[in-house]
């Protein structure tokens, strides 16, 4: 996020060789994510296939795996009250996808029954939404959430913030950090948008012994399923 100051109405002039250079593309980030091309190695993080995720200690980690197909849909970690879950999935080479996703969250945030605010994040644009849900007794609740997204080369990358770090943004700085330090590991194999890329369970063969079913899209409020791997 960067900071605007106002000009004064009669600015003095400033010698074209003291004026700061304009930034380019090429400018160093202060922090990610990352595509893998910024970065030299995995390092220490853990290799999920599309994504490399730094550990933090007393962190927990859980793929989350569809029923049908068993398929990885997403990668899950949580951190004491907090929670993070991650996706990447293909995008246009000369375009961004976080607007348009950000618009049809919040149009379904709202179609059922939630509410949701645009506002400017550590990441840049995301939104924070109170989903409805049903509670064990039957009522009408609220659950809070964040989502974020991040525009990538040929990539995007959605988060979703839950727990305590949806709501205390002290609680939030060690997920934040986490998600800020993720690789994306794109690939070149041509994908429509909005296709997810694939992960992998830690330590199990990333080859199959059959044709795996095609991935998932992208689908802006669908929840990992309720199967899960857990290291």
């Amino acid at each position: 996020m960067g900071l605007f100051s106002r000009r004064s109405k009669e600015p003095e002039p400033v010698p074209h060789e003291a004026a700061d250079p304009a930034p380019s593309e090429t400018t160093p980030r202060d922090h990610g994510p990352w595509d893998v091309s910024e970065v030299e190695g995995i390092g220490k993080r853990v290799d999920l296939g599309s994504l490399w995720l730094p550990p933090r200690d007393g962190m927990e980690l859980r793929m989350e795996v569809d029923r049908n197909t068993k398929v990885v849909t997403a990668a899950a970690v949580a951190l004491g009250e907090s929670r993070l879950q991650v996706q990447a999935f293909a995008a246009p080479k000369t375009e961004g996808v976080w607007d348009e996703i950000r618009a049809e969250l919040a149009e379904s945030v709202t179609k059922q029954g939630g509410t949701v605010d645009d506002v400017p994040g550590p990441f840049g644009r995301e939104l924070l939404a109170r989903l409805q849900v049903r509670t064990a007794e039957g009522r009408t609740g609220h659950r809070a959430v964040r989502f974020l997204g991040v525009d990538g080369p040929r990539w995007f990358l959605r988060a979703v913030l839950g727990g305590k770090a949806a709501v205390d943004p002290k609680a939030a700085e060690a997920l934040e950090q986490v998600l800020a330090d993720i690789v994306v590991v794109r690939g070149q194999e041509p994908r429509p948008p909005r296709d997810l890329l694939p992960l992998t369970v830690p330590g199990r063969p990333t080859t199959p012994a059959v044709q795996p079913p095609a991935a998932p899209r992208f689908d802006p409020l669908r929840r990992g399923p309720e199967i899960t791997e857990i290291r």
